[in-house]
């Protein structure tokens, strides 16, 4: 009988539905399960997407209130935001895992109440890819069929956004503003690399770090050929005192993307290549050799 037992066991094992794995997250928590889990939380848009990206949006059972991507987790049950988790929601669920970012309030909370939480937040193209990597360990999904094939296509399809672009394109000064501050996207940012990707000079250096807010001034003087904004309130429309002396105000060579493409332009995951053909667009239109 105990070799039938084990038999069964070891036939379980083969074909998956048993499979220890163990993670160390971005905050440099090791977490082990005792299997693959299959039924998760996201609390971070990026992580979301990434986990739909990666085929497996089926074992997502909550998100949080700003994952709108793809339109299936629209239908899931919204958790709250990272600052203000629905902790008793969340349980409720009986998730295997919750996904937070490193600064979600919910971690402590949640694994208080004997819940397994993984802090994964991906800052720029690095952070993507070995972000993806990770959710492919804890998917429990090759590599090859995975997180590289997956970040194969994006780098490619990046690179392909790059060389869409005309020279006279590639010569020009952007400013890009993430949120109303005016905050803005530094080199160092994903946003900032991106657009280091596509050979255009960023007016915003990354000595004041990723997404520095600045004195509106600062823009003022930088006089940017193109302004990009990604923010989805839209009060970006507001003008900033000065800023009608700026070489793009005054010619209008300003892109504010819209409500669905600033989610796509301001989130660091698998729709990078989306967001790098976006910004493109940008430039082609308003600094390229075609007409304005």
């Amino acid at each position: 009988m105990k070799r039938i037992a084990l038999g069964m066991l070891l036939c379980f094992a083969a074909m998956g539905t048993v499979h220890a794995l163990q993670l160390i997250d971005d905050r440099g928590v090791t977490i082990t399960f005792a299997q693959t889990p299959q039924r998760i939380v996201s609390m971070l848009p990026s992580l979301t997407e990434s986990v739909c990206a990666l085929e497996q949006c089926q074992r997502l059972v909550g998100v949080d209130r700003y994952s709108n991507y793809p339109d299936s987790v629209k239908r899931l049950p919204m958790m709250g935001g990272g600052m203000d988790p629905n902790i008793e929601g969340i349980v409720a669920l009986k998730p295997d895992v919750v996904l937070v970012a490193i600064s979600s309030r919910a971690s402590n909370r949640l694994e208080s109440l004997g819940i397994k939480v993984v802090a994964l937040e991906p800052k720029n193209h690095t952070d993507v890819k070995r972000v993806l990597h990770k959710l492919g360990v804890l998917l429990d999904i090759p590599d090859e069929v995975g997180a590289d094939r997956l970040w194969r296509i994006i780098d490619s399809s990046v690179s392909a956004a790059a060389q869409s672009l005309s020279p006279r394109a590639k010569n020009a000064r952007v400013y890009f503003e993430v949120s109303r501050g005016p905050y803005a996207a530094g080199e160092s940012s994903f946003i900032g690399e991106t657009l280091k990707r596509l050979g255009v000079k960023n007016v915003v250096p990354a000595s004041l770090g990723p997404f520095p807010k600045l004195n509106p001034e600062f823009v003022v003087r930088a006089n940017p050929d193109v302004i990009m904004i990604g923010n989805r309130s839209m009060q970006a429309m507001v003008p900033y005192p000065g800023w009608n002396s700026i070489k793009a105000v005054r010619e209008q060579r300003i892109c504010v993307f819209g409500v669905v493409d600033s989610d796509v332009v301001v989130r660091p995951g698998p729709r990078m290549a989306e967001a790098a053909r976006l910004m493109a667009q940008c430039l082609e239109k308003y600094a390229g050799d075609g007409p304005r």
